[in-house]
């Protein structure tokens, strides 16, 4: 479809906030389902680029996606002005599954990773544990915030709350929650992921993660974003899966770690 944009703006640094009219895609869009744009329509750039669905107003009928520019087509996108038109498909992929009544959602991301779990926030309150190099990558806590979550943040180098890495952040905040059943939400840097697999395993906790793969179709067709997930009646005991139809969001029990 041809999306109408209206608003593109700096939230932070090289981050920005990209708002356009999908009035069907902002009925059916869910946390961790993503838009596969078309930016650049240059007959030598005919890839459509994937980005996670931040937040989605069904009401006025728009989508809002947080990028990062990094290349090219991120470039492209960010001169897009009020007014131009974009070429969008979506809702794309398999959505995070709602938290429970039971549980305490916990939102692991690294980096604009956070902003692929934001509509979470809309079932009940939970916990943000925000990774990133340096405190100029940290983004969108105020809006996790703002709906009711505890935000607790770690960066690499110390610049913004406590300094390391992310899942260090989980071992005080399962100390603090002693007999409560907590839901771990994830996404983020694929060596994050994987550490944060092996954690939540030796635990014995449970959880979904959203595995990114550099996309070509977007639909399932080409098999150009496959990642391995367990199978454990196969030869191997893996199998390959396409993030794009299967994924982005697998449950942690399929999620294969080396």
């Amino acid at each position: 479809m041809n999306a109408r944009i209206i608003a593109n703006t700096r939230i932070l640094g090289d981050y920005f906030r990209l708002v356009f009219a999908a009035p069907e895609m902002a009925e059916r869009a869910a946390a961790g389902h993503f838009t596969h744009l078309r930016i650049d329509r240059r007959q030598d750039r005919i890839l459509r680029r994937p980005f996670s669905i931040h937040d989605a107003d069904r009401a006025t009928g728009e989508i809002t996606v947080v990028y990062k520019v990094v290349g090219h087509g991120t470039t492209v996108l960010s001169q897009l002005v009020p007014g131009d038109t974009i070429d969008a498909l979506g809702p794309q992929g398999r959505p995070y599954t709602p938290p429970a009544d039971d549980v305490l959602p916990v939102a692991v991301a690294g980096g604009y990773g956070a902003a692929a779990m934001f509509m979470l926030t809309r079932v009940r309150p939970g916990v943000l544990l925000m990774g990133a190099r340096s405190a100029a990558d940290v983004i969108l806590t105020d809006r996790y915030r703002d709906a009711g979550y505890e935000v607790r943040v770690a960066t690499n180098d110390g610049s913004l709350g406590e300094k390391g890495f992310v899942t260090d952040l989980i071992p005080r905040l399962l100390a603090e929650h002693p007999g409560e059943k907590l839901f771990f939400y994830g996404c983020g840097p694929h060596p994050m992921l994987m550490a944060l697999a092996k954690l939540l395993r030796d635990q014995g906790l449970d959880g979904e993660l959203s595995i990114d793969q550099i996309m070509c179709c977007g639909v399932g067709a080409c098999f150009g974003c496959v990642v391995k997930v367990n199978a454990p009646g196969s030869a191997d005991g893996w199998r390959y899966a396409r993030s794009c139809s299967e994924g982005p969001v697998f449950p942690l029990a399929d999620v294969y770690t080396e």
